[in-house]
């Protein structure tokens, strides 16, 4: 029983799609180089996928000299030089242009894939290889992430024995300066004057004679006597 006839039309599916195209790519690439070793043909294949990546074969040494020839037999007759470089420059820049525009795609597409989207078309090596490159990245971010704390925790431990030398030297200046107050107290007290001793005496001022002041206790003596100064 034959197969039945595929409808050709898009692959909405993205997995079926992805596999289909696997598939008739590589039956494609395999037909090419059987008709060129069978056939002694020279076969030229590009094929762009529909994320820009590139896939060739040429069955010769240089896919260049191919389309050089394929223009040659195309517009007929030898081309001219200047239009053979010019065309070459073209075809090389159009080449790296297509490459460079595959590897931005396929960065992007690495990017969503690495914040779980369009997963789909990825196989399990793919996924496998997906999951390593996370635990990879969640490590050197963990890692980064403990230095930056133990980095801070050395700057904080730092800053406190700083702080605690500070404290120490201000805590002894302070006790020197209390033992100079004290010193400085004890030398300038009032001390009791031991030496002091005071008059006893009557605490009135006499001005003048007063008889009654002047006898004192003792022996009387003869009033008719007067000394040789009062003369």
């Amino acid at each position: 029983m034959g197969r039945g006839r595929v409808e050709l039309k898009r692959i909405e599916n993205k997995i079926n799609r992805q596999v289909t195209f696997a598939k008739r790519r590589n039956g494609l690439l395999k037909k090419a180089y059987e008709l060129s070793v069978l056939c002694d043909a020279e076969v030229a294949l590009i094929i762009f996928s529909n994320r820009g990546k590139l896939y060739e074969f040429c069955s010769s040494s240089s896919m260049i000299k191919t389309l050089e020839r394929y223009q040659m037999s195309n517009y007929g007759g030898a081309p001219d030089t200047n239009v053979s470089a010019r065309a070459a420059l073209e075809l090389s820049s159009q080449q790296e242009y297509l490459k460079l525009k595959a590897r931005y795609e396929s960065l992007q597409r690495t990017q969503r894939n690495l914040l779980g989207e369009d997963l789909g078309p990825l196989n399990s090596k793919e996924l496998e290889s997906l999951e390593k490159q996370l635990d990879t990245s969640l490590k050197q971010i963990r890692s980064t992430r403990t230095q930056a704390m133990l980095d801070t925790l050395t700057d904080l431990q730092r800053q406190e024995h700083a702080l605690n030398e500070a404290n120490r030297t201000l805590k002894q200046r302070l006790m020197e300066g209390s033992q100079i107050s004290l010193q400085w107290d004890g030398h300038h007290h009032p001390q009791p004057d031991i030496f002091y001793h005071p008059i006893e005496c009557e605490p009135t001022l006499q001005i003048g004679y007063h008889p009654e002041h002047m006898a004192a206790p003792g022996p009387s003596v003869n009033s008719s006597y007067i000394t040789s100064w009062m003369l």
